[in-house]
């Protein structure tokens, strides 16, 4: 059965790749741009001003992509308040344009992992697991707060917590790769901390996944079933690109050259699917190993 689904943030890595694959598979997309239209596809929006429900007609799903990247910038005071922002106001606007819609449409929307804290060590941490303070913490918290405010209209919200997407098309690997095929990739740190990380492939598949089963509500872990240590994903890189593995950088080197943002690749979050592998869902790249040699080879 086809679909009409809306798509914030279709511009970035991942709704881009998700509005290509429902594209491919026969739904119709719709993406919210904040620039004059230039196709029928497409819907002008501003995230903090009233959004007309109009624009939503005949939709059956939203997917609420948008917000600043968090890898973008060094992280200043200011550019704290834009990431908090755009995250809150996109998703508040949305919220209230479903509200008066009067009728019942899947919300899946965007979160991170960062929401379990900046560092939780060697704890494996599923949906259940608590949510420590922090920054990046803290703004996922009050993200997903908004975005469950849709239920109480009786939409029901799943709450898409990503972890570390590992695509040479954008984010962390993208950036790694060059340093790795330089002969400079070595751990970061201790090199010891969990990272918690998804193919681009799977990613895409999970949230048409959450589309397709508008029962699975609340948090749900995007991340692949087997997390890594970030010393094993910067080893198995260089291998596979026929470069020395390179030594460590030091954790204060880190925090000087990055500032807050050097907590999300420093920090240790060893997080499980439980809720997709309970829910059935088959994750095509489900090691580190295959994942990075398919970027490599794309590449």
């Amino acid at each position: 059965m086809t679909q009409r689904v809306a798509i914030t943030g279709a511009s970035g890595l991942i709704g881009g790749a998700l509005s290509s694959s429902l594209l491919e598979r026969g739904d119709e997309v719709v993406h919210l741009v904040r620039r004059a239209p230039r196709t029928s596809s497409e819907v002008r929006w501003e995230p903090g001003s009233p959004l007309d429900p109009g624009a939503l007609d005949g939709v059956d799903a939203v997917v609420n992509l948008a917000g600043a990247g968090i890898a973008d910038h060094r992280w200043s005071a200011e550019y704290r308040a834009t990431i908090r922002r755009s995250r809150l106001d996109s998703t508040r606007t949305l919220v209230r344009a479903l509200a008066g819609l009067g009728r019942p449409v899947r919300l899946v929307s965007g979160s991170a992992i960062g929401v379990y804290g900046d560092d939780r060590g060697e704890a494996l941490l599923p949906e259940t697991a608590s949510c420590e303070p922090g920054f990046l913490p803290d703004v996922c918290r009050d993200w997903e707060a908004e975005a469950m405010l849709a239920a109480k209209d009786g939409h029901q919200v799943a709450l898409a917590r990503t972890g570390i997407v590992l695509s040479t098309r954008g984010g962390a690997l993208a950036k790694t790769l060059p340093l790795a095929k330089a002969g400079l990739a070595g751990p970061l740190g201790t090199g010891e901390q969990w990272w918690a990380w998804i193919s681009l492939e799977d990613e895409v598949a999970a949230l048409t996944f959450l589309l397709d089963h508008p029962e699975i509500t609340g948090p749900v872990n995007l991340v692949a079933p087997e997390a890594a240590r970030q010393k094993d994903v910067f080893a198995t890189l260089a291998r596979l690109v026929s470069r020395p593995y390179g030594l460590p950088a030091p954790a204060a080197a880190i925090k000087f050259g990055l500032g807050g943002m050097s907590t999300e690749l420093l920090g240790s979050r060893h997080v499980v699917p439980e809720v997709l592998t309970d829910a059935g869902f088959a994750f095509s790249r489900p090691d580190v190993e295959s994942t990075l040699a398919a970027e490599v080879t794309r590449s």
